[in-house]
């Protein structure tokens, strides 16, 4: 049996047998959590009411939150030889076209988002044995399709971002950095809350939310009454 830091069993008494129902209590929490040396990522964990392998109860959308989420992400575009020089005068970080299909191929993933043109969609389903496990296969759903690379580069250098709730019907996504400030947390954290909520799959019956609980990189799992969302 692992034992347990100093550090951590003193978070544990922090949190455990505690459900918050006061934000900024909970954010204060959180912030106390986090002390180890590096600045920890901050996390909420959603447990929702879904199984999706049904495809009415799957949960897989875009948000982009009021103060990002303190991470510089590292942008592909795959795109026709017409639309490279929109997508560089956008700001994208790397542009290719087969040349970058052949990278990929290779094994070289120099990014962390990649952006496709509607019509190098065909080109690219021979790789998504390579970037589907990496959750970097471009998607209409997930607005990483797209004709209009301008404004969907604009979108996701602001801090736009994808996520979905995993096999056993659990959401896990960052929130921010905890030398963000507590309002920042706590307008993230409900806006991310919000995002979930209506993006509820249509295949749900009854309650949506189990629980949720956020956490920091090395903390404590911090329990929230789903009430104060309400």
């Amino acid at each position: 049996m692992r034992k347990l830091s100093r550090r951590h069993k003193k978070n544990i008494e922090i949190t455990k047998n505690t459900t918050y129902s006061n934000l900024t209590e909970a954010i204060e929490a959180l912030k106390t959590t986090a002390t180890t040396k590096f600045v920890e990522s901050v996390e909420l964990h959603a447990n929702l009411n879904i199984d999706p392998k049904y495809a009415d109860q799957q949960l897989r959308t875009t948000v982009t939150l009021p103060h990002g989420v303190g991470k510089q992400v590292r942008i592909a575009v795959l795109a026709n030889d017409e639309s490279i020089e929109e997508a560089k005068l956008a700001g994208a970080d790397l542009v290719g076209s087969d040349d970058l299909i052949e990278k990929i191929t290779k094994g070289e993933i120099n990014f962390d988002l990649l952006i496709a043109t509607p019509n190098m969609m065909p080109k690219l389903a021979k790789l998504g044995r390579v970037l589907g496990p990496k959750g970097l296969m471009p998607s209409p759903k997930s607005g990483t399709v797209t004709s209009n690379l301008t404004e969907t580069l604009n979108e996701f250098k602001k801090g736009k971002f994808e996520y979905k709730a995993d096999k056993t019907g659990i959401v896990h996504v960052g929130f921010g950095k905890v030398d963000f400030t507590s309002t920042q947390l706590a307008d993230n954290l409900i806006a991310l809350y919000k995002s979930i909520e209506q993006n509820r799959p249509s295949g749900v019956k009854g309650k949506y939310f189990k629980s949720v609980f956020i956490c920091t990189t090395m903390g404590s799992s911090i329990k929230l009454n789903l009430e104060m969302f309400a």
